[in-house]
């Protein structure tokens, strides 16, 4: 998949389709690549962008509010994610970090409880070309904790987080990472309890926060625009 760009419009397609647009109809070529530049039948110009990690926020098909990049970032920053790793995770929903943790080369079993939301992340994980490395499992990860072993990161966006970090000493290789998102404050607070009772280390709870800048000829400040605060991410890790 290729991204058609002109300004602040972005069309989401692949080399060979027809794009309708409101500045005309683009006949995408079949050779189409990345810095290529492709004019609609009024004479319009749009240039062409691969498909990356950020993009997958903008295009992807929502079920929900997805994790923000910057989350996803703190993520892979702390845990150090990588091409090889065995990743559990579950909530998937939208799919966002299962398909970036899968383009940096992880394997990824993901568990979304929605049988119709399974069905849409398995969508996004085509087009993010990760289906090859992220499998979608419509269920509750914890009517399978038993069954499931060897992972080198455990990630989690659900309600029962807590539940799952209890087992995670059997679900890690020795090193092994988990994060967990929590809207919540009070939901984080019983990820990191659960933590420590599960004899974990290096654990660690952040609020994400994120203020953009704003710059004019009155001065330089944070923007008073927008939310930047979205939630909480818990981290530990198995010895």
């Amino acid at each position: 998949m290729i991204l058609l760009v002109r300004a602040d419009r972005e069309f989401l397609c692949a080399p060979g389709d027809e794009v309708h647009t409101d500045l005309g109809v683009v006949e995408v070529p079949t050779d189409v690549a990345p810095g290529d530049v492709v004019e609609s039948h009024l004479g319009e110009a749009f240039s062409v962008r691969a498909l990356r990690g950020p993009d997958l926020f903008q295009h992807l098909e929502r079920t929900g509010a997805p994790m923000m990049p910057k989350d996803i970032g703190l993520v892979v920053g702390h845990t150090g994610v990588a091409a090889g790793d065995r990743v559990l995770d579950a909530g998937t929903g939208t799919g966002v970090l299962a398909a970036y943790l899968g383009r940096a080369g992880a394997e990824v079993l993901t568990f979304e409880q929605d049988p119709d939301f399974a069905d849409v992340a398995r969508e996004n994980m085509e087009l993010a070309e990760v289906a090859e490395r992220v499998t979608v499992r419509a269920g509750d990860v914890t009517d399978h904790l038993e069954e499931l072993s060897g992972f080198d990161l455990l990630t989690l966006d659900t309600a029962d987080a807590a539940t799952v970090v209890e087992q995670a000493p059997s679900l890690l290789v020795s090193g092994g990472f988990v994060a967990v998102y929590s809207p919540f404050v009070e939901s984080a607070r019983e990820v990191e309890l659960a933590a420590r009772d599960a004899d974990l280390e290096d654990i660690e709870t952040i609020e994400t926060i994120q203020r953009r800048m704003d710059f004019d000829d009155r001065g330089s400040r944070p923007t008073t625009k927008g939310v930047g605060h979205t939630g909480y991410l818990t981290f530990a890790r198995k010895l």
